[in-house]
Order: C-alpha cells, then structure tokens, then sequence
C-alpha cells in the first residue's frame, strides 16, 4: 500500500520508507511511458467513437392515393392553397376575433407548448451526457482511529519510532477535483441525443395538432352557437305565428263557423312548438360554454364577443383541397407519427450498446495532509501534498443472460409497433378528408333540396289559412301545414350549419391553421414570467431576435439547448 502522504517529511527513517521511496522511483522512470499510453489510449477512443450501433432511421413508406374520389367534381380543385388562415373563407369577422382570442387564450394550447419547453430542457440532459458524465468537486476533514493490528501495524512491529504511534489516531484532510468520462465508442449517447431531438420536434408537431383541432373547434363551436340562434328564432317566429292561427280559430268556434277541436289542435301545436324553446335555449347556452372553454375564460353569454353578424356561417360552393401527397408534409400528426418513430428507432441503438464493453476516463487531482509526525493539515496546499489518478476502464456486461438482448428485441418491437402507427396516421388523414368532402358536397345538395321544400312549405301554409278564414279548408290542413314549416325551416337551418361544419371538417383533415404560430412563441409571456420566477431557465424562455434568424429558422420554434 502506497500512503497519499508518502512524499510528505518527517517519515524518512522509517523503514517502509526505503520501499515507498523504491516505488516512487519506478513510478518516476515510467511515468511518461505511462501518460503516453493513456493519451493515445483516448486518441483510439475518440477516433473509434465515430460509430453508432443500431439502425439509421429511414422514412417509413405510406399508401398515398394519387388523387381524391371526388376529384372529377367541379366544386372540388386540386390547385395549391394556402390553408394558414382557412376559416377566413367564411368571411366572418365576428369568427376572426374569436380563432385569435382561443389562439392567445386557450389552455390545453398552452400545455402543449410547454411540453415543447419540456422537450427541450430533455435535449439538454441528452446533450450532456455526451461530455464528462462526472465531475465533481470535493472535500473532507475527517479523524482516523487505524487498528494497532492491521497490516501497518504489524509493519510498524511491537515497538514502533518514537512518535510513531500517533499514526494509529490522527487526522486527515483532503480538497480536489474529480471527473470520469464514458466514451462513446458504440454512439449510445449520440443515438440519445437523436431520440431526445426526434422527441422534441415530436412535441411541435403535437403542438401544431392542437392548434388544428383548436382553430376547427372554435369555428365549429361558433357555427354550432349561430346555428342554434337561428333554430331559435325560427321557434319563437312559429310560436307567434300560431299564436296568431289559434286566435282566429277561437274567433271561428265563438261564432259558430268551426267546432271546438281546431281550437284545441291549435292549443296542441302551439305549446308544443313552445316546448322546444327551452330546449334550444339549454343548448345554445352549453355551446357558448363549450365555447367559453376553448377560449379560455370563465362561462358567460358572450355578449360582447359574439357582437356583429348572427348569421349562419355561409361556406364557399367550391373549394380548394390540393393532392393527397401533399398531406404528408402538412398534417401536424403524421409529422409527429414519424418524428415518434424516429425516436423510438434511435433508442435501438442505445440499447444494443449495452451489448459492448463500454470505455471510460477517470481522473482525480486534489490536495491531501495529515497531523501525523511532523506534518500538519495547513499543509494541504502544499505542492507536495498534491495526489492524483488518471487512466483508462473497461466495463462490459458479459453475463447479461438474454437481459441485453431482449430489451433490443423490445425497443424494435416499439419501433415496429410505431412504423404501422405511422402508416394508419396516413390512412386515417385520407379517410378523414374523403369523409368530410363527401359530406360537404351532399349537404350542398341537401341544402338546395331544404331550400325549395322550405319555400313551398311556406306558400302550402299562406293558402291554408287563407282558405281556412274563408272558410274553404278545415283546420287540419292549416294545423299540417304549419308543422311542415317549422320542420323544414328547422331541417334547413341544422343542414346549412352542418354544410359549413363539414366544409371545417375538410380543412381539419387537410390540417390547416397551425401556421398562424409561424414567428410566434409556443408560450405566451405571462406563462414564461410565471416560470421564470419558479426556475431559472436560461434562454429557453426569451424571446428569439427576428433579426439574427433566417425565414426558416423564423418558422420553427425550436432553439438549441442549454445544458
């Protein structure tokens, strides 16, 4: 055993000096031999370490039709569009306001963002751990009572020199400096890095998903909220009309010229029309409050916000839908679907390195001093009393009993299992648009049908009370006539709305609108502020300048790490 103090005065006659001394000088003659062999040990490491094990990510492949079912159709065109701002083709400002308001105030909008905070922060662990994994500064002052019985002891013998005894109870101190760095001979923590960057763009394009959903909910609550205003009003409108009709029945029974039961069928229709009032208006108040939510405020009528035009959102006769391949690259959530696979693909690569004997550096340097003899603890800052190691390790798992082997088979498993994920994201955005074009093009038919029965409807009613009062026609006949208006009142209204709601379905499938975040934070300031104050985040919370940024990197809301 080699004492840290060994070089220290005061120990020179003692006999295990003369070996110390003997060993000192071998470490003295092969010192440089040695700091070569470990400096061109790391030269190997560090131009081996160039290889990753696992397999590179490739982009999987996905069926991809080469036009839309309904492609023949001349209200559907395949020309480029921009769908950044889609719900403007409503031409509603009123809507305009609202999409802005949800986009600034909206909470699960918020966590999504946040989440891409988090990804990043997770990037900078990955990042990290490429460097010197330890590094560690320390200190310690401590007594130490040795057995007179141990192997120095019985060096020493029964009758240790004089003031030697103390070396069995003294005190020792010690400050330094301490590092060990795995190489990364196999890529393992370069394929980490490339997961947490794969998961980090995982969580924008998650994000961008919400804000798609975010935009065609806003504009489908909003549809659904004027839609029941005019369901509403059409109600009330009837009611008085019956009104109306029940009055000149009552006018007919008191003068003889009609029996008792057009008064009472008249009774029957008009409350039942007046029974469906507060139904619409329960419904109409859960809409603004789903409304409410998505915008991010507390329930209330709205009032201010929904101030303008109260008409249902009237959607375009044509639109503009682009080619199939082009959702590839526009859908939010069949980026996110790769980006998951990419990820998962790199994590292969981490696991199967655990099959190899990993390469490390370990180093220490520091100051160490004891009391014992002549020597004394405000010697630690002595030159002599510096200590020191430094070298390479191996460590290889070499009885790893299938454990290694198997969490390979289970991370290709997942990368597998994300693969056809991917593949049903591009099948599920296909079906998404063939379903929504195909609806928005038969509620346009539909709508036209309701238009004209409505107008009929409406004349079929005119001549029945006409030729009721002149006493032509009984009161059945006013009494179905009338039901038949409000039906096909209600029946266009609810399809005009479902016309417009199916024209955002489109859109949604076509996954537009999450580029109004385009040069914008994914965390609103009064949420950064909040963090801020909790944790300190570096720069990952300021704002990036616009002007040191190129057009693309003003696009992506990605920042490189801190770490």
């Amino acid at each position: 055993m080699v004492m840290p103090f060994a070089e220290e005065k005061g120990m020179r006659s003692w006999p295990i000096k003369e070996e110390v001394g003997h060993n000192n000088r071998y470490y003295g003659a092969n010192h440089m031999r040695s700091r070569r062999m470990v400096w061109l040990a790391l030269l190997i490491a560090l131009l081996l370490s160039g290889c990753s094990v696992g397999p590179n990510f490739v982009k999987p492949e996905a069926a991809v039709s080469p036009s839309w079912l309904d492609a023949d159709d001349r209200r559907i065109k395949q020309d480029p569009a921009d769908y950044r701002t889609w719900w403007k083709t409503f031409n509603d400002p009123v809507l305009d306001r609202l999409i802005d308001q949800a986009y600034r105030g909206n909470l699960s909008l918020r966590i999504a963002g946040v989440r891409v905070l988090e990804a990043r922060a997770q990037l900078g662990i990955a990042v990290g751990r490429l460097y010197p994994q330890t590094q560690q500064a320390f200190g310690s002052l401590q007594e130490i009572k040795t057995s007179e019985r141990s192997v120095l002891g019985a060096i020493i013998g029964p009758n240790p020199p004089p003031r030697a005894d103390n070396i069995f109870d003294y005190w020792q101190d010690q400050i330094g400096i301490s590092a060990s760095w795995e190489i990364d001979f196999w890529g393992r923590f370069r394929r980490a890095i490339e997961s947490a960057d794969a998961n980090l763009l995982a969580t924008v394009a998650d994000y961008d998903s919400a804000l798609v959903s975010l935009t065609a909910d806003v504009t489908n609550s909003y549809i659904a909220i004027r839609t029941l205003e005019k369901r509403l009003n059409i109600a009330r409108q009837n009611v008085e009309t019956q009104k109306e009709n029940l009055r000149i029945a009552e006018d007919r029974f008191r003068y003889g010229k009609a029996s008792r039961l057009d008064t009472e069928q008249a009774k029957a229709l008009l409350n039942d029309t007046s029974a469906s009032v507060p139904t619409l208006e329960t419904q109409l108040r859960q809409a603004k409050n789903s409304l409410c939510l998505l915008l991010g405020i507390l329930p209330n009528d709205l009032t201010e916000l929904l101030e303008g035009s109260s008409d249902v959102p009237v959607s375009p006769p044509e639109i503009v839908v682009g080619i199939p391949n082009e959702l590839l690259r526009r859908r939010p959530d069949v980026r996110s679907a790769e980006y998951q696979a990419a990820a998962q693909s790199a994590l292969i690569g981490v696991a199967k390195a655990d099959l190899y004997p990993a390469f490390s550096l370990t180093g220490m340097f520091g100051f160490l001093s004891t009391n014992v003899n002549d020597f004394s603890l405000n010697d630690m800052f002595n030159w002599n009393a510096r200590t020191f190691q430094f070298g390479p390790s191996v460590q290889w798992n070499i009885f790893n009993y299938g454990r290694i082997t198997n969490n390979v088979r289970v991370q290709d498993a997942r990368l597998e299992q994300l693969l056809i994920a991917y593949q049903n994201t591009v099948l599920k955005a296909h079906k998404e648009v063939e379903d929504a074009l195909i609806a928005f093009l038969k509620a346009q038919e539909r709508s036209e049908f309701l238009r004209r029965s409505t107008a009929a409807a409406k004349t079929t009613l005119d001549l029945a009370v006409e030729q009721y009062r002149e006493g032509l026609k009984d009161f059945t006949t006013v009494l179905i006539a009338q039901q038949t208006l409000l039906i096909e009142q209600d029946n266009l209204t609810v399809t005009l709305g479902t016309l417009s709601s199916n024209l955002v379905a489109v859109y949604r499938g076509l996954g537009g609108g999450w580029e109004i975040r385009e040069g914008n934070e994914l965390v609103p300031p009064e949420v950064k502020e909040e963090m801020a104050k909790r944790t300190n985040w570096g720069s990952l919370l300021a704002p990036a300048s616009p002007e040191q940024l190129t057009p693309e990197e003003r696009k992506s809301p990605i920042r490189l790490p801190e770490w």
